[in-house]
């Protein structure tokens, strides 16, 4: 088992260590050229800048029963094809049963962000919580098992 970070914007880099320290599991944080970042545990892999470079990197190297760690409900997808368990920041574990409804979801919000103004709503993202890390942690925990 290998844990796989979309570490650019990833707000739970630190918990992500600490679980992965405590059960000796590999992890390697995946950023592009724009982003520093540094770690005394995690292999830090720095790729190109590009829509997806880093996505691109993650999905060529998870293998079945690693971990992926990403709010991209795409690069979810490819990692549940290839075996691999896959959750968001928010400790929603993305699964066969979910991933449809969520791309489903994703393409609708990227048609209505493209409709003309005054057509549109944007939606209005909420700060994150100690809630939330709570929630990431304990999906972690369950998918380690």
């Amino acid at each position: 088992m290998h844990i796989y970070v979309d570490a650019d914007a990833c707000p739970v880099k630190e918990i992500i260590e600490r679980v992965a320290k405590e059960n000796s599991i590999p992890v390697t944080m995946v950023i592009d050229v724009n982003h520093i970042l540094m770690s005394d545990y995690s292999e830090i892999a720095v790729v190109s800048q590009g829509a997806d470079s880093a996505d691109l990197y993650l999905i060529n190297r998870v293998q079945k029963g690693d971990i992926v760690v990403s709010q991209d409900y795409g690069v979810a997808s490819l990692a549940l094809g290839k075996g691999a368990k896959a959750v968001s920041n928010s400790g929603l574990v993305f699964t066969n049963d979910n991933i449809d409804k969520l791309l489903f979801e994703r393409f609708l919000g990227k048609k209505i962000r493209k409709a003309p103004k005054g057509k549109r709503t944007m939606p209005h993202n909420r700060k994150r919580t100690q809630d939330d890390d709570f929630e990431f942690e304990k999906s972690l925990r369950e998918l380690i098992k």
